[in-house]
């Protein structure tokens, strides 16, 4: 265990019971600060951040669909929604970074209180609503430092606009891809939050299918383009979005968002609300969702005989966590839940035990595990 652990954790969660979304926006805050140039006060900490969370080692490379990966852990979709640590990501020892969701148009998200930890349950709950300052700020962000960012693969996740209508959300998609795409490494078409009204719907064959194909016809560069699912699907639908992901050539599948099922939480009353997360709407995400997400990821991975590169995300806190959803299929696995219980020490855990991992297992490579026990 580390300081984050043994001292702050437990001053922030339990002691001062500080709000979730208020702490998020003071961690945003200090990804500002820490973007400024290397001449500066932070550029000095970045330096530090390096020496200390980063690991080299070259059986953590991966080449995928055109991209080098220092590592295979990511950060996921959903901590900078703007973009605001873009170029400083790789300095917590991530191998990627995922932006967004980001909308084309800037909206400010559900009402408040809509962030909640469940630490009983190692989990989050989060009805956040896509808020976020929009497709057209986030591109001028990037574009003022895109020579900077891309020290690691960064993906830009992008939903529908809560005010367009469902009818029209091929051409929403469509103008978020437009203002983004030289600036993105690769593409996710997120229609599996449960927190826009009537997004999930999109994950229906003839609704995802009007998306990619416009998608991919404006995307002249080939871009890799994924799609993000949800876990609460049927196996006969991820059989359908497997298939689309052929037709239209997609690069991968990311598996999964937020759950919106409540089953096996313990009883616990939201500091907040008084109320138990089973009568609050939005998604789970954590360690209940381990799983489930690992389920699916296996799932893809037979029905693919591993042909479709899969995102494992959902209940990563270890690398023993990180090692089962490798060895079931995920070529790349994200982390956004378990970083904030584990602390910025998690990535480096991870990565040596990774590392052990292969060695006990007597493989050269992090590739020679995808798959391997399916």
């Amino acid at each position: 265990m580390d300081i984050y652990q043994i001292a702050l954790r437990p001053l922030l969660f339990n002691v001062l019971k500080t709000d979730a979304e208020w702490l998020h926006h003071q961690a945003i805050r200090s990804l500002s600060w820490l973007s400024q140039a290397n001449n500066t006060p932070a550029g000095l900490v970045n330096q530090s951040l390096q020496q200390s969370l980063c690991l080299c080692d070259r059986r953590l490379e991966q080449n995928l669909f055109g991209l080098n990966f220092p590592n295979p852990l990511g950060l996921a979709a959903g901590f900078d929604k703007d973009g605001v640590g873009a170029k400083i990501w790789s300095n917590f020892g991530f191998g990627f970074a995922e932006l967004g969701t980001v909308t084309f148009h800037p909206q400010p998200g559900n009402p408040q209180p809509r962030l909640f930890r469940l630490p009983l349950d190692q989990a989050v709950l989060n009805r956040m609503g896509f808020n976020n300052q929009g497709a057209a700020v986030m591109a001028a962000r990037l574009a003022t430092q895109k020579d900077l960012i891309h020290t690691i693969p960064i993906g830009i996740n992008l939903g529908k606009s809560k005010i367009t209508p469902l009818e029209a959300a091929a051409e929403d998609y469509l103008n978020s891809f437009r203002l983004l795409k030289e600036l993105g490494d690769y593409f996710v078409v997120n229609v599996s939050s449960p927190n826009t009204p009537g997004l999930r719907s999109l994950q229906d064959a003839a609704m995802l299918s009007s998306i990619l194909d416009v998608l991919q016809t404006e995307n002249t560069t080939h871009k890799p383009v994924f799609v993000k699912i949800a876990p609460d699907l049927e196996w006969e639908a991820i059989a359908d979005i497997i298939g689309l992901a052929k037709t239209y050539q997609l690069a991968g599948i990311i598996a999964t968002n937020t759950t919106i099922s409540r089953d096996g939480l313990k009883t616990q009353l939201i500091d907040q609300t008084g109320k138990p997360p089973q009568d609050e709407a939005g998604g789970i995400s954590g360690a209940p969702l381990r799983d489930r997400s690992t389920e699916v990821i296996k799932f893809i991975w037979q029905q693919t005989q591993g042909q479709i590169p899969i995102i494992g995300v959902g209940g990563i806190f270890s690398p023993e966590d990180a090692w089962e959803k490798i060895t079931a299929g995920a070529s790349l696995i994200q982390v956004y839940t378990g970083w904030i219980y584990e602390g910025p020490m998690m990535v480096s855990r991870i990565l040596n035990g990774l590392l052990s991992k292969l060695e006990q297992n007597k493989l050269n490579s992090i590739t020679e595990a995808v798959g391997l026990k399916v």
